[in-house]
């Protein structure tokens, strides 16, 4: 005759039983979410795919038939060709100026003392809580006043400097966390700052530096506004501006549009799937000392 089993035992099996309940929810949760974060870049990539009747009468559903001519037409009508370089340029140049001048400053900033430091540090707080797009006009007659309208310092500049903060105060939560007996032994090796900063304290800070870079890329290649007030030229246009090419007041072309959006997206897919998992271990920077 089989015994029966103690309350103890009970317990255990119902408390294993409830977390196993619980994981498989959490799974249930987190496989709903991934649906309805990538569902979008779904309906985008089969509506580039779509006539404007299809579009309009099948939303949701994969096309009828299959357009490809709406990715060739909308390179060649938006020069996408060339606002990819443009946007290319300038984002690649923001990205590395913001990450060398970001990252320096977030060493000091975390490693040493000296007189005024909190008064620099509140200076950056400020320069997150400024409305980015109150600051167009200024921009605007101080770029036209020293001659760097439609050009591409017009959009480098101001992008650096306006993701210099969040660049700066993520640095300085990561390298909190780095051992400073680490630079100690380095320094009794004979090693000086710069050799210790670009030796061993930047290639530890590579989670935190592809969150950055992955943060700054998504605002830099995705700027509209910027662009819109900075930029003249046809040759000087960034990707955002070639879509607005295929809407004007009275109508869009929305197979032209998904088209050439599905175009601009891509690159930002394969950055991130390049650095995800750098990102995800910069996203919980400084959770953990050590």
């Amino acid at each position: 005759m089989m015994e029966l089993a103690s309350p103890e035992a009970q317990r255990t099996a119902r408390r294993k039983g409830f977390r196993k309940g619980l994981s498989g929810f959490g799974k249930l949760v987190l496989t709903a979410y991934a649906v309805l974060t990538l569902y979008p870049l779904y309906w985008l990539f089969i509506s580039a795919f779509k006539t404007n009747e299809d579009f309009f009468r099948h939303p949701y559903a994969l096309p009828q038939v299959w357009m490809k001519e709406n990715i060739f037409r909308a390179w060649e009508l938006g020069k996408m060709g060339r606002a990819m370089m443009n946007s290319t340029l300038v984002t690649m140049i923001a990205v590395v100026l913001t990450l060398v001048l970001g990252v320096l400053a977030g060493y000091v900033l975390s490693r040493f003392e000296f007189r005024f430091k909190k008064l620099v540090m509140g200076l950056f707080l400020v320069g997150m809580l400024i409305p980015i797009h109150s600051t167009l006009v200024p921009l605007f007659l101080m770029m036209k006043k020293i001659g760097l309208l439609d050009t591409y310092g017009a959009l480098i500049l101001p992008y650096t400097a306006f993701e210099l903060p969040i660049t700066i105060f993520l640095a300085i939560g990561f390298m909190a966390s780095i051992p400073r007996e680490i630079e100690e032994a380095a320094m009794m090796d004979g090693s000086g700052w710069w050799r210790i900063f670009g030796k061993i304290i930047f290639p530890i800070c590579t989670p935190i530096v592809a969150t950055i870079t992955i943060l700054a890329f998504l605002r830099f290649w995705n700027d509209f506004s910027f662009a819109l007030v900075f930029i003249n030229s046809q040759s000087l246009k960034t990707l955002p501006l070639s879509l607005s090419l295929f809407s004007d007041g009275f109508g869009t072309d929305y197979s032209l549009t998904m088209g050439a959006m599905a175009i601009a997206v891509i690159p930002t897919i394969v950055i991130y799937l390049i650095l995800q998992e750098q990102i995800m271990k910069g996203m919980v920077a400084g959770s953990i000392k050590g």
